[in-house]
C-alpha cells in the first residue's frame, strides 16, 4: 500500500502524463469525433470528370443520367482531347469519363459503342461505389436502345443479349494498377512511423532545456532562429530515412516512383520544417519532456487518418477536408500520390506547393512571437 500511495502522489502531481484525464478524453473524443468525421458509409456524389469529343443531344443525356445517379456528380465537362491523368491531380476526381466522337451516331446505327473510364487507383476502395453506379447506368441504357427492336423482332434471349450491349465500358486504372500495397498503405506507413518518432526525439526539446537550466539563455542570449535551428539535426535524420525507406520500396517492392525527385524533396524539406515548428509550439509549456511526447497525439494521428491513407479523402465530409489541412502529415500525403504515383511538375502541383508554404510561415511565425513573448515575461520577471 505505500508503494500505491507513492505511484498515487505522482500520478496525480502533474509531473507525468495526465492520464486520469487523458483515459476520458480520448474515448469521449474518438466515439463523437469519428462518429461525425466517418458519417458517410459510402462516397456520395463521388466527383468526376467528363471529356466529351460527341458533344451530341445524346451525350449530354448521358452526361445527365450519371450526374442524377447519388454516387456521382460530374464536376466538369470538357469538349477537347485532354490527357485524363493531368484531371486527376490534387484528388480532384475519382475518374474520368472519356465519351469519343460518333457516340450519339452508334447509338442509333446500334453498332458498337465504347465509352472509356480513366479511375485514380491510388486507392483502390474510393471507386467501387462509381464504378457500380456507371455500370448499372450503361446497363439502363442498353436496355433502353434494344427495347423497341427486341418488342418488335421477338428475339430469343441470345439475340437480346447481342442487341442489349451497344454501350460498353472500357476500363483503365491509372497510377497503381496492380493495386500495390507499396503505392499505398506501406508508403503511408512509411511516412507515419518515421515523423511519430520524429516526434518523440524532438518535442521534448525546451522542456529538457528547462531541466538542464539552459533555456533562459536561450531566450536572452538567442533568437527565435536559433531556436529552430536546434531542430536542424532531427530534420536532417528524418529527412534521410525517409528518402532511404523510398529507396527500398522503390528496388525491393514496386513503388511507382515517376514524378521527378527534385519537386518532391522540396515537397518533404517544408513538411519536415512544419512538422519540427508544430514540435516546438506543442512543447512549448511542458514541464518535462514526457509530457511534450503525450501531446504528439493532438497532430500527427489526424493526419495519417484523414490524409487518404486509411479512408479515402473522398468518403470524408467536405469541411473535414478542409479541417485536416491543419495536420502536416496531410500535406504531405496529398504531395505523395501527387507527386510519386500520378507523376505531377511542381506547377500542377503549385497552388498545393503555396498552401504549404504560408502554413510553414504561420508556424514560424506562431514560434517567433511564442519566442518574444516568453523573452518579454523573463525580463519582466528579473
Amino acid at each position: 500500500m505505500r508503494f500505491l500511495k507513492d505511484e498515487l502522489t505522482y500520478f496525480f502531481s502533474g509531473q507525468g502524463m495526465p492520464y486520469h484525464k487523458v483515459s476520458l478524453m480520448i474515448a469521449i473524443v474518438v466515439t463523437l469525433l469519428f462518429s461525425v468525421i466517418l458519417s458517410n458509409n459510402y462516397i456520395k456524389d463521388g466527383k468526376i470528370a467528363v471529356i466529351d469529343l460527341d458533344n451530341s443531344k445524346f451525350s449530354h443525356e448521358f452526361i445527365g443520367k450519371m450526374n442524377a445517379s447519388p454516387y456521382i456528380k460530374v464536376e466538369a465537362i470538357i469538349n477537347v482531347p485532354t490527357d485524363p491523368k493531368t484531371l486527376l491531380y490534387q484528388d480532384k476526381y475519382l475518374g474520368v469519363v472519356y465519351i469519343p466522337n460518333g457516340f450519339e451516331k452508334k447509338r442509333y446505327d446500334k453498332s458498337e459503342n465504347s465509352i472509356g473510364v480513366f479511375y485514380d487507383n491510388t486507392s483502390s476502395a474510393q471507386t467501387g461505389d462509381v464504378k457500380g453506379a456507371l455500370n448499372t447506368i450503361v446497363a439502363i441504357e442498353n436496355n433502353i436502345i434494344a427495347a423497341p427492336e427486341i418488342a418488335s423482332q421477338g428475339l430469343n434471349s441470345e439475340q437480346t443479349a447481342a442487341v442489349i450491349g451497344n454501350i460498353s465500358i472500357n476500363e483503365r486504372l491509372l497510377f497503381n494498377p496492380n493495386g500495390s500495397s507499396s503505392n499505398t498503405m506501406i508508403i503511408g506507413f512509411l511516412f507515419f512511423f518515421s515523423s511519430m518518432f520524429f516526434v518523440f526525439a524532438f518535442i521534448g526539446m525546451i522542456a529538457r532545456l528547462r531541466l538542464v537550466h539552459k533555456w533562459e539563455d536561450q531566450l536572452l542570449a538567442g533568437n527565435p532562429f536559433a531556436l529552430m535551428a536546434r531542430a536542424l539535426p532531427y530534420c536532417g535524420c528524418l529527412l534521410t530515412g525517409l528518402f532511404v525507406g523510398l529507396g527500398i520500396l522503390r528496388v525491393v517492392g514496386d513503388l511507382m516512383f515517376i514524378g521527378n525527385v527534385f519537386t518532391f524533396l522540396f515537397a518533404v524539406v517544408l513538411y519536415v520544417l512544419s512538422l519540427s515548428f508544430i514540435c516546438i509550439l506543442f512543447g512549448w509549456g511542458a514541464a518535462n519532456p514526457g509530457v511534450a511526447i503525450s501531446k504528439m497525439i493532438l497532430f500527427l494521428p489526424g493526419g495519417f487518418i484523414l490524409g487518404g491513407y486509411t479512408e479515402p479523402v473522398a468518403l470524408l465530409p467536405e469541411w473535414i477536408k478542409i479541417i485536416s489541412h491543419v495536420f502536416p502529415l496531410t500535406w504531405m500525403y496529398h504531395f505523395t500520390r501527387d507527386i510519386i504515383l500520378r507523376g505531377a511538375s511542381f506547377m500542377d502541383v503549385g497552388q498545393e506547393f503555396g498552401g504549404l508554404v504560408i502554413y510553414t510561415g504561420i508556424l514560424a511565425g506562431l514560434v517567433c512571437l511564442f519566442f518574444y513573448r516568453e523573452r518579454r515575461k523573463l525580463l519582466q520577471n528579473a
